[in-house]
């Protein structure tokens, strides 16, 4: 099993779990088993949101092929040196890619693209 290389930003995995980006889709697909990780703060974000059997069966399918990172003192020592930005979960998901030294993979590069050093990638283009 491959190190992770790859964190998704919690759009990326609702895209996902909805299976309705195909180009992302493709991407995801082509990548090695465990070079993908989640943080777990973007779970939290997509767990809120799951309502129902079908979309919890998607839920747990998903996190079978996508590991969760645990937000860690590291990521929270990453998170204080960042430009801060109230009530934004934003930046401890950026912090944590930051700390794993991860590509943030987003559809949202505007929300990180204040933050020195952070390498993303958009895969729904």
């Amino acid at each position: 099993m491959a190190e992770p290389l790859f964190l998704l930003d919690s759009n990326i995995c609702i895209y996902l779990l909805q299976g309705a980006v195909a180009p992302l889709n493709a991407r995801v697909r082509h990548q090695a088993r465990g070079s993908l990780t989640v943080s777990a703060i973007s779970y939290a974000e997509v767990r809120l949101g799951i309502r129902g059997p079908e979309a919890e069966r998607a839920l747990q399918g998903f996190l079978r092929d996508v590991a969760l990172l645990p937000f860690d003192a590291a990521a929270a020592e990453a998170y204080a040196r960042l430009p801060f930005r109230r009530a934004r979960l934003d930046r401890l998901i950026a912090a944590q890619a930051l700390a794993a030294g991860l590509t943030l993979i987003t559809n949202n590069e505007r929300d990180f693209a204040d933050i020195p050093n952070l390498k993303l990638e958009n895969w729904t283009l």
